[in-house]
């Protein structure tokens, strides 16, 4: 794959990932600030590292099954592996401008 290649695929995954929505906050958890990094391939390989915005959130297996289910669709993606890490740990210091802002928070 080119460099152009891999740039695009990439930019699909996080677009991807701004139309998953935290059940319990309506929005998106790529602004919410969840996904730490992405980290894609050549070999149409995607790594997730995000963490939940408590421990033990009760949408945890829900959110990690959505991410892996929404983002295995994408073109150019092959395997998708999402890790749940809680360092550091998540706070609306994380959060988008476009996310505070629509919660009010700005």
């Amino acid at each position: 794959m080119t460099p152009e290649e891999i740039q695009s695929v990439e930019s699909d995954i996080i677009d991807t990932l701004k139309n998953i929505y935290d059940p319990e906050i309506p929005v998106n958890i790529y602004d919410l600030g969840l996904v730490y990094d992405v980290d894609y391939t050549p070999d149409k390989k995607v790594h997730i590292r995000m963490t939940l915005t408590a421990p033990n959130c009760p949408m945890a297996d829900f959110l990690v099954e959505e991410v892996h289910t929404q983002v295995a669709k994408v073109r150019g993606v092959d395997e998708v592996v999402v890790e749940i890490v809680f360092d550091p740990p998540w706070d609306k210091n994380m959060m988008s401008e476009e996310a505070l802002m629509e919660l009010g928070m700005l």
